[in-house]
C-alpha cells in the first residue's frame, strides 16, 4: 500500500504524493530477476548437498580403505622387509601403490614419508629425496625426523648445504630430548666436514648444555677439545 504524504494547502486545493512501498520495489526486483535468482540458489543447494555426499560417500570410506591398505605394508617395513613394503606381496598394496591409489589422504602422504625412509635405508639417496619431499610434514608426529632423514639422504649425496639446511630444521624442536641432540651432533659433524668449525663448536656447545643426558653428549667434550675449546 502506498504512503501519502499531504502538503500545504494552497489556493484551496490538497496535493497527495504517493510515496512507493519499499516492499513493492523489494517485489518488483524479485519478479524481475525471479529466474535469475532461483538458479543461484540451486545452483548453492546443490554445491552444499554435493560437498556433504563427497564427504560421506567418497571422501570418509576412501579414507578408511587407505588407512586399512597401509597396515599391511607398515608391517612390512616394521620387520626390514623393505621390497615388499614399498611394493606390495602380490596381495596387499605397498606403499608406492597407495600414494598413487588413495592420492589427497592423510594415509598417501604419509605413505610418501615410509616410502622416503625405505630408500633411504636401501641406500637410494635420490628416490628418498624425491618422497621425502613429497611428504607435508606439517603438523604431523614425524615432522622433525623427516626433516633429519632428509638431511641423512643429502650428506648420502655429498650436498653437505643442504643437509645442514635440513639437520638445523630438525634439531629446532628444543623440547624434544631425543631427536634435537642427535641432529645437533649430525649438523655439527656436517659443519667440520665443510669447514665451519665455529658453527660445528656452538652445536656440540649447545649439546653440552642444554641436553647433558643425551647420548650425543657423551662425545662433545671430545670432540670439542679437538677444536681447541677446553673450557
Amino acid at each position: 500500500m502506498a504512503n501519502t504524504v499531504r502538503n500545504k494547502p494552497r489556493a484551496g486545493r490538497t496535493t497527495t504524493i504517493e510515496e512507493p512501498n519499499p516492499l513493492d520495489k523489494i517485489q518488483f526486483t524479485y519478479e524481475k530477476n525471479k529466474k535469475q535468482i532461483n538458479t543461484i540458489v540451486t545452483v548453492v543447494l546443490v554445491l552444499i548437498v554435493g560437498f556433504f555426499a563427497y564427504r560421506t560417500l567418497y571422501k570418509e570410506p576412501r579414507n578408511r580403505k587407505a588407512s586399512f591398505a597401509i597396515s599391511y605394508a607398515q608391517q612390512y617395513f616394521q620387520v626390514d622387509s623393505l621390497n615388499r613394503a614399498l611394493n606390495g606381496d602380490g596381495q596387499h598394496d605397498g606403499f608406492l601403490r597407495i600414494i598413487k591409489k588413495y592420492d589427497g589422504t592423510a594415509t598417501a602422504n604419509l605413505a610418501n614419508y615410509y616410502a622416503g625412509i625405505c630408500y633411504l635405508q636401501m641406500h637410494d639417496a635420490q628416490k628418498a629425496i624425491k618422497y621425502l619431499k613429497d611428504f607435508n610434514a606439517h603438523g604431523t608426529k614425524v615432522e622433525y625426523a623427516a626433516f633429519g632423514a632428509l638431511g641423512d639422504a643429502y650428506m648420502e649425496t655429498n650436498n653437505v648445504k643442504e643437509g645442514i639446511n635440513y639437520y638445523k630444521k630438525a634439531s629446532a624442536n628444543e623440547d624434544d630430548n631425543l631427536l634435537t641432540p642427535l641432529y645437533l651432533y649430525r649438523a655439527a659433524v656436517a659443519y667440520e666436514l665443510s669447514n665451519q668449525p665455529k658453527d660445528a663448536i656452538e652445536s656440540y656447545k649447545k649439546i653440552r648444555d642444554k641436553y647433558p643426558q643425551s647420548m650425543q653428549a657423551r662425545e662433545v667434550d671430545k670432540n670439542l677439545a679437538r677444536l681447541g675449546v677446553l673450557e
